[in-house]
């Protein structure tokens, strides 16, 4: 990944023009001016969001350590094949490495089986998403659709790798087909949420959308617009619409 941070480092940021209406279930890009876009280096912004990370995280895995160990449980029970978490590498800031934790909810060759779905993948561009993915357990269809299976990533958070709120840690294989357009993406910390993961029809973006969507978080960041997203997550997955 060395090549991958020599480009972060040496970019040449310019602003980038679009509209989009976070914290509602509308998104606009508007046509782009620039090609680069501009993370302006708010070091008293970003010196707070760590504090709040580590407090945030901290907390969460105490409070949740009870929840952690029944989950662990349930998920051996249900598929007792391998390990209750799935560790898995992903890129981020500067494309840097890290190792990614999710409660496990697919069965244990879940990667060997996906070049057999890819003709069904329902998303262009990078990602992979299928609806009833047979690889997908049944402890996992619980987990996913309460975003459950997401609660380890805090302690990627309090590691230090990702933050509460940017854009998501996208995989090696995703990353090596990313334009110079999309590669700024990891100009900051990935998170566990961001605008894309607010909107109530956000599977029906593509994927170029959702790196707009990012992209516009990288350069308006602020506190208030972390708040506002951490809370119309919350609304999401109450909602029962994260699935």
């Amino acid at each position: 990944m060395t090549e991958l941070k020599s480009y972060i480092d040496v970019i040449n940021l310019k602003p980038l023009e679009m509209e989009v209406n976070a914290v509602s279930d509308t998104t606009k890009p508007s046509e782009r001016a620039f090609e680069t876009i501009e993370c302006k280096p708010r070091r008293a912004y970003f010196f707070a969001k760590r504090v709040v990370d580590v407090a945030f995280s901290l907390a969460g895995l105490i409070c949740l350590s009870p929840l952690f160990l029944v989950l662990s449980v349930l998920i051996f029970l249900d598929d007792p094949h391998g390990s209750p978490f799935f560790v898995q590498t992903r890129i981020g800031k500067d494309g840097r490495e890290f190792k990614f934790y999710k409660f496990r909810s697919m069965v244990v060759n879940a990667e060997e089986l996906l070049p057999q779905l890819m003709d069904k993948n329902e998303r262009d561009g990078r990602t992979f998403k299928m609806k009833d993915d047979p690889r997908i357990t049944r402890m996992g269809r619980f987990i996913r659709r309460t975003s459950i299976d997401e609660l380890p990533q805090l302690l990627n958070v309090l590691k230090g790798d990702m933050s509460i709120v940017g854009p998501r840690p996208p995989l090696p294989r995703e990353v090596e087909t990313y334009s110079d357009y999309e590669m700024q993406r990891l100009m900051i910390k990935p998170g566990l949420t961001c605008y894309w993961q607010t909107l109530k029809h956000r599977h029906e973006l593509s994927f170029e959308e959702w790196v707009d969507l990012d992209l516009k978080y990288i350069e308006t960041c602020s506190p208030w617009v972390d708040i506002k997203l951490i809370f119309k997550t919350f609304s999401v997955i109450f909602e029962g619409r994260n699935c």
